[in-house]
């Protein structure tokens, strides 16, 4: 005669039995070796990523990335539709710099905070249509950009509102986009990068400061300090001048009462001498 299987015993060998069908796969690709569309796109990305880390080095809970993977569901991966965005940023998470993609199931079912698209004209379409679609309805990320690295006046944003649905951004007299997110602007800044001159998206502080690059942080401090050399230079040379001053001065003073018939040593030594 057969055991008589409990409901407990059935529940859980059912509990299993679903894990082992719906188990999030270990085998994720993490490089499809496409390329970005150009240099300028690959700099652009850069610069995002590598700013946006000097500009919350105070915090240790976050993760910036770019042209990474980001998986969320198991239809994405049948599908393999796995891009994921050219740039992105996730707050109040660990700041493991070593990931290879983000999968949503191994940090929390954390999706990112903000995304950029860098457009270009094979993916402008997609990035403003089918993106934008799944980070709104999926990802449900609060702020969303695109910006074309050629186009200087192409870039737009999104926020969530309150009924989690897109709503365009209004730039300022600038033409920047406030991502409320990270408490920076996003806006366009003109000048080189990697020996490239163009247009580049970039963050700026409330107060609208440009937030630099780590080398352009240290190009910041080393003028800074250089500066502080000169001017502690320029106070020793003006000590210096001061004390040459006064020595002509008391020389002249000297010689002056020599010619009276006076000796300045005298007069040192006796300051009554009469």
């Amino acid at each position: 005669m057969m055991p008589v299987e409990s409901i407990g015993e059935q529940i859980n060998r059912e509990a299993k039995l679903f894990f082992e069908e719906h188990k999030p796969p270990t085998d994720l690709i993490f490089d499809d070796g496409a390329e970005m569309e150009s240099n300028r796109h690959r700099i652009a990305m850069t610069v995002l990523i590598r700013s946006l880390e000097q500009g919350l080095a105070n915090r240790n809970d976050f993760f910036v990335g770019g042209n990474m993977f980001i998986y969320y569901s198991a239809k994405q991966i049948r599908n393999q539709d796995f891009r994921g965005p050219d740039f992105f940023a996730v707050l109040g998470v660990d700041s493991n710099p070593s990931r290879q993609g983000w999968v949503v199931w191994e940090e929390n079912g954390r999706y990112p905070d903000v995304i950029v698209e860098l457009l270009s004209p094979s993916t402008a379409n997609q990035d403003t249509g089918k993106k934008k679609d799944i980070y709104e309805q999926v990802f449900r990320t609060p702020d969303y950009f695109v910006f074309d690295p050629f186009d200087p006046n192409s870039l737009q944003g999104w926020r969530l509102d309150a009924t989690l649905r897109y709503q365009p951004l209004v730039p300022n007299e600038r033409g920047w986009l406030w991502c409320e997110t990270l408490g920076f602007w996003l806006g366009t800044w003109e000048g080189i990068v990697d020996r490239e001159t163009a247009t580049w998206v970039r963050f700026f502080d409330e107060s609208g400061n440009l937030v630099l690059l780590p080398e352009e942080a240290a190009q910041q401090q080393a003028e800074a300090a250089q500066q502080q050399a000169e001017a502690a230079q320029q106070q020793a040379e003006a000590a210096q001048q001061q004390v040459e001053q006064e020595r002509q001065r008391a020389s002249r003073l000297e010689a002056r009462l020599r010619e009276l018939g006076e000796d300045p040593n005298d007069l040192t030594l006796n300051p009554n001498h009469s």
